[in-house]
Order: structure tokens, then C-alpha cells, then sequence
């Protein structure tokens, strides 16, 4: 794929220090895209799922109040961006074995009936194709893909639920025993990332 159009999706509370965001930096400069929309949900969080939006989202359009319709604009919105990209990449802190709280609310806003999935009389039916999704995945302590790694394992089953099942990971695990040398080998696997 020649200049995809790429949603970043920035999770650490972490910013100069942060390996997930140096990471995705070194993919995003890689892949070369010719559009580039950043998402922080860290540093610009999103606000968790409440009644109104629980509500509304099984309604029509037109069915729903002004409050729900506002529960559900930036929702909307994200979702927006979702569909318009060619290539998510998603930075990915570990922090206590899963995801953190900043992303799973960027997820909840996302995994939407009727927009980025639906249900039918022989079970749910994903509505997202064709997206590429780039997890980079740092952590601390936590081997990806091992036992206690619960963000990545969870990250490819609900992308996966909505019909994003091409996910690659760039790993930046067990920092804190080699950082240098974690971060050298992330930079090499960026290398081998097909554009």
C-alpha cells in the first residue's frame, strides 16, 4: 500500500519517556502516509460510556434526544475516523497486564451496533473491512504475547469483532531489564513492516 491514510492512536500517560509513542513515531515515519490523523487519548481523554449513550446508540437516528444525539456525537465521530483510514496505529502501554484506561474508553466509543458492527439472526456480523492495524506494545515487565499479556490478546479479539483482523504487533517489551536493546530490536521490526 503506497501513502495510506493513517489514524494514530497515542494511549501512554507518558510523553518524552514514552516507548509506546516512540515507537509509533518510528512506524508512522516509516509508512510515509499521505494523511495523518493523531488521536491522544491520553493527554485529550475521552469521556467514559454513561446511560445516555448506552441508550442511544440502539436507537435510530431519528428516535433519539437531543441528549442522547450529543452523548453520541463524538462517538460518531471517532467512528468517522476509524472508517476513513486505510492503517491504525495504536500505541499500546501495558499497565497492570492490560490496556489503560485511556484507550478502553477510545474502544468503548468505537465498538458500535449498526456502525462498526451488527447483529443478525445467525449472531454478530463485523462492518469494519479492509483496515490494517499496527499495535505497538511496550511494557515494563510483561512479555508480549505471554502468559500475563492481556492487552494485546484482548486488543486483536474486539478489533477482530468488528471485522479489523490484520493486526500486526511491534513489541517493546521488558523494558525495564534492556531497554537499548528493546527498543533497537522495535526498531529493526519497524523496518520489516511492509508499506
Amino acid at each position: 500500500m503506497n501513502s495510506p491514510k493513517i489514524l494514530r492512536i497515542d494511549s501512554s500517560s507518558s510523553t518524552a519517556s514514552s516507548a509506546s509513542r516512540h515507537v509509533c513515531d518510528l512506524i508512522v515515519a516509516h509508512l510515509a502516509p499521505s494523511h495523518l490523523v493523531v488521536r491522544d487519548v491520553a493527554s485529550q481523554p475521552l469521556p467514559v460510556v454513561d446511560v445516555d449513550w448506552v441508550t442511544g446508540r440502539m436507537k435510530p437516528p431519528a428516535d433519539r434526544s437531543e441528549v442522547e444525539a450529543a452523548a453520541l456525537s463524538l462517538s460518531d465521530s471517532l467512528v468517522a475516523e476509524v472508517l476513513d483510514a486505510d492503517v491504525l496505529v495504536i500505541g499500546v502501554p501495558i499497565y497492570n497486564f492490560g490496556i489503560s484506561a485511556a484507550l478502553k474508553a477510545w474502544i468503548d466509543l468505537i465498538v458500535r451496533p449498526g456502525l462498526t458492527f451488527q447483529f443478525t439472526a445467525t449472531g454478530v456480523q463485523p462492518l469494519v473491512h479492509g483496515k490494517r492495524v499496527i499495535l505497538a506494545v511496550a511494557s515494563a515487565s510483561t512479555a508480549i504475547g505471554g502468559e500475563t499479556d492481556f492487552a494485546t490478546r484482548y486488543l486483536r479479539t474486539i478489533l477482530g469483532f468488528i471485522g479489523m483482523t490484520e493486526v500486526e504487533v511491534v513489541a517493546a517489551d521488558l523494558l525495564a531489564f534492556d531497554r537499548a536493546g528493546v527498543l533497537a530490536r522495535a526498531e529493526s521490526r519497524v523496518a520489516t513492516l511492509r508499506h
